[in-house]
């Protein structure tokens, strides 16, 4: 498979697609605390921005249109969608704000050490990387929500896919920064 170093197509088109979402679907959460119309808008705007995660890789993959832009920004999407919910939630009392703050430190670790690294290679997501982000986007996707219209076992299950996701999202930290700091040692060997 051809790696293309830059440049838009469609599988990038798709991430800045979804980079547009972001503030609709954060307008739209804090547009109803309550639970309720705009909360249904926004979880809807959510899931389709999460979606367009796995459609993006996909069209890259799939139409040979891997390019290393895309490489470092369909990241970068899944932290703006994932980071601005999080203290959207978190500012609105559902989510405590511990939580957001153990995300953010490490999104935005991860993207500064990736950004240090660029120079030499361009770190693509790990499949560590991957399944947190699935979680991310599935624990958070339930707290958009409008939880008190739903049954308590949602709640039950978006704390129970959340928490599983802050763990995974500490050993995945964790892992890059290993990964990032063998990088920088060798290439400056």
């Amino acid at each position: 498979m051809a790696r293309v170093r830059g440049g838009m197509n469609l599988a990038n088109g798709v991430t800045v697609a979804r980079i547009a979402l972001v503030p609709l679907v954060l307008v739209a959460l804090a547009l109803d605390a309550g639970g309720g119309g705009w909360r249904w808008v926004a979880a809807v705007l959510f899931a389709v921005a999460a979606g367009t995660d796995r459609l993006d890789g996909y069209l890259a993959r799939r139409l040979d249109q891997v390019t290393d832009w895309g490489k470092l920004m369909d990241p970068i999407a899944d932290k703006l969608l994932i980071g601005g919910a999080l203290v959207v939630l978190s500012l609105l009392g559902d989510i405590p704000w511990w939580v957001t703050v153990v995300v953010l430190v490490r999104e935005l670790g991860i993207t500064a050490m990736r950004m240090a690294v660029l120079r030499y290679v361009v770190i693509p997501a790990s499949p560590g990387g991957k399944l947190k982000t699935v979680l991310q986007s599935v624990g958070i996707g339930l707290f958009v929500l409008p939880l008190a219209l739903l049954p308590d076992v949602v709640r039950v299950v978006a704390w129970v896919v959340l928490l599983a996701a802050v763990a995974v999202t500490v050993v995945t930290g964790i892992d890059y920064l290993r990964r990032g700091w063998s990088i920088r040692r060798a290439a400056t060997a």
